[in-house]
């Protein structure tokens, strides 16, 4: 099967593999997989979720693969690779290391080697191997789905999230993710994001106050809620969803730091983002965010209306996964 030279950034600000198939032993390899110059997903949260995510699979721990460990011995040693069965962006390669160690330690046996050939956030081709994995074949064997569960998750998030980014390439807008997250996997999606060139939003609650339509209610006021932030979580930015362009001047009067206009039609985001750049000699320049139901369609037209940001739920909540799968070398 071929092999991709590790590839160099590309005019788009996208990692992207260079043509060409090339032998293993004239790649270089690399045990950090982690997307350049990004710290990865939270350790304490991977290892959770990883845990939990073995115990479905096993049972409690330290569980067992009833197949796997009664077909081959705890002495035999092989090699798998990693490998793109579609085209993508691939993501989430961080989780291996620790799927393979903590199957390694339930099962009382060394924790395999892995070797990298393109770290996270590089675009792989239907073939492409990613990445070797050197070990007793019983830790490979048993930690499989869950390995690839995983890292095929991320990689269909990344891979979605950069068809957005080519979409608003040119722009000067970018795409941001929501809390619309697969309850567990929050910090590995949002990594994916960024593995697929998006920004991240407010990683939860406590990050970000966003005041919405709800919170207008139960405070009375625009104003009242953001004072009421203020008063309670000073350092706190604070963002006010507007759904029509007069509540703009509300948010901004109320000292919100952005705004987010929440199912406009593009006539009326672009009145809403004139309004708001017209106070921008008092106010300063104050980030605009569209949201609500968007498509890669009408993502350059929304961009073209002047916000700054596009969220879109749908990197998260509907991305179907990058197939890759785990090949047993034979012998």
């Amino acid at each position: 099967m071929g092999l991709r030279r590790p590839p160099g950034p590309r005019a788009d600000g996208a990692r992207g593999a260079a043509p060409g198939a090339l032998a293993w032993r004239s790649v270089t390899t690399s045990t950090n997989p982690c997307l350049p110059g990004d710290p990865g997903p939270d350790p304490a949260a991977v290892a959770r979720v990883v845990a939990a995510a073995l115990d479905e699979d096993l049972g409690p721990a330290p569980g067992r693969d009833v197949t796997t460990q009664a077909t081959v011995a705890g002495a035999v040693v092989g090699t798998a690779d990693l490998a793109a069965r579609a085209d993508g962006v691939v993501a989430g390669l961080v989780v291996v290391p620790e799927v393979l160690a903590q199957v390694a330690a339930r099962l009382g046996l060394p924790t395999p080697t892995t070797a990298w050939l393109v770290p996270d956030g590089t675009t792989v081709g239907a073939g492409d191997v990613v990445g070797r994995l050197t070990g007793p074949v019983q830790v490979l064997l048993v930690a499989e789905r869950t390995l690839l569960n995983l890292v095929s998750r991320a990689s269909g998030v990344a891979t979605h999230t950069h068809r957005w980014t080519r979409a608003l390439a040119g722009t000067g807008a970018r795409v941001l993710d929501t809390r619309k997250t697969t309850p567990g996997l929050r910090a590995l999606e949002k990594y994916a994001v960024r593995c697929g060139g998006g920004t991240n939003k407010r990683m939860g609650l406590h990050d970000v106050a966003m005041v919405k339509d709800n919170h207008v209610v139960a405070a009375g006021s625009v104003a009242a809620a953001v004072a009421a932030v203020r008063a309670a979580f000073p350092d706190v930015p604070v963002q006010v969803e507007v759904d029509r362009p007069e509540q703009a001047d509300e948010a901004l009067d109320a000292g919100a730091d952005f705004l987010l206009l929440d199912n406009m039609d593009d006539a009326t985001l672009r009145a809403t983002v004139d309004r708001v750049r017209a106070r921008e000699p008092q106010t300063g320049h104050v980030d605009l965010e569209a949201t609500g139901s968007l498509t890669l369609d009408r993502a350059a037209a929304v961009a073209a209306t002047g916000v700054d940001y596009l969220s879109v739920g749908a990197l998260t909540h509907s991305s179907p996964i990058l197939d890759l799968g785990l090949d047993l070398h034979a012998g």
